[in-house]
């Protein structure tokens, strides 16, 4: 079997990064951008640090969600055209790339205009209108993916859209563009970065290669997410952070995730849960019911995460490893119930049918059916 690896074209790293923003939009010959930006961040004074770094002619599009939603991605298509733009550029977390993804593959192949019709594999023939993704969280690694999330809000689901042509040309992954986060988007956007890097390390595609990337950023978070949280100006733990949720996004896309995704999907989807929050509180469940499907990478996960696993067994190593994710989220702040975050009991039937659903849902380790990720909601519960 040929096992596929796709990456985008260029990135950099480090604090300070975006000032090659300039450069790198001459270089390619874009003209004009629609900036696709947070409109918090905007207020907030960030999207600025990146609008005197860009060099040619742009306008501004902030009308999207946190889980945006296709009426978002279509007033974004609507803005593009109407801008007479010849590129993006995505400013913000993980709503807003996607968002910016969405857009581009759309503009280059408008029979999606739909948006609906991406949803999964779609067969678009067109590579995306130019991406150039410059991320504000250590989470998504939306920047190096080919996945993006939409929320269809007739149906009430998130749509997972799966494509090659959607990959931004140009990543900027800038940690002074992240110091404003605040704690609790830093603590929650860095166990979404923790999901991928352990789904991806465990799921039923990881092979040698990305195993190597996912464990370097299990280490990497373990070692620096509690500090970036507690202080947000260490600029080491912030760059850190930066690149471990980069190097987790470049495996898990190519080989793909699990049920703590497809449980934290309907989350987002039904009750506006922040995405980040709902994968933490799911995490150390879904790894305790997917530990008999494999124990050995279990113990390598917490021999990642600093646990001393020398004398013990395969089963002591494992679940030492549910224990390091648990006491992480728990140090973190992290809810831990679905009833903590106003999740009401009856909604769980419907929320487990929705999961099961879901693409991310195929990747996992060991087999479920409705039945299964029902009782794991009620574990969560």
């Amino acid at each position: 079997m040929a096992n596929r690896f796709i990456l985008n074209e260029t990135s950099y790293f480090g604090s300070g990064a975006r000032t090659v923003l300039g450069e790198e939009i001459a270089k390619r010959g874009f003209r004009k951008a629609l900036l696709v930006a947070d409109k918090d961040l905007v207020k907030f004074g960030v999207v600025a640090l990146v609008e005197r770094e860009i060099g040619v002619p742009y306008e501004t599009f902030t009308d999207f969600k946190a889980n945006p939603t296709v009426a978002n991605v279509k007033a974004g298509v609507a803005a593009f055209r109407a801008s007479g733009a010849d590129f993006l550029i995505a400013v913000g977390g993980g709503s807003c790339m996607d968002t910016a993804k969405a857009i581009g593959i759309i503009i280059a192949n408008p029979e999606y205009a739909d948006v609906i019709s991406l949803e999964g594999t779609a067969p678009t023939k067109h590579k995306s209108i130019p991406v150039i993704a410059l991320p504000t969280t250590a989470g998504t690694a939306a920047e190096v993916t080919i996945n993006y999330v939409i929320t269809d809000e007739a149906s009430g689901r998130k749509m997972v859209c799966v494509d090659p042509n959607d990959i931004p040309v140009l990543s900027i992954v800038d940690a002074e563009l992240m110091a404003t986060m605040p704690a609790g988007l830093t603590a929650a956007t860095g166990m979404d970065a923790l999901t991928h890097a352990i789904e991806g390390y465990i799921t039923k595609g990881a092979w040698e290669f990305s195993d190597l990337l996912e464990l370097k950023a299990i280490e990497l978070i373990s070692a620096n997410l509690r500090t970036a949280t507690r202080d947000g100006k260490n600029m080491q733990a912030r760059e850190n952070m930066a690149l471990a949720q980069y190097v987790a996004g470049m495996a898990f896309s190519n080989v793909g995730l699990g049920c703590v995704h497809s449980m934290a999907h309907p989350l987002g989807a039904r009750f506006d849960i922040a995405h980040g929050v709902a994968n933490a509180l799911l995490l150390p469940i879904v790894m305790e019911y997917n530990l008999p499907a494999a124990k050995k990478k279990y113990g390598m996960i917490a021999k990642a995460m600093g646990v001393e696993i020398g004398g013990m067994s395969e089963d002591e190593a494992a679940k030492a490893a549910v224990e390091a994710v648990r006491k992480l989220s728990l140090d973190l702040g992290i809810p831990q119930h679905l009833r903590d975050i106003g999740i009401p009991e009856r909604a769980l039937s419907m929320l487990s049918e929705d999961a099961y659903a879901d693409v991310c849902t195929g990747g996992n380790p060991r087999e479920v059916s409705p039945a299964v990720l029902l009782e794991l909601y009620r574990k969560a519960y």
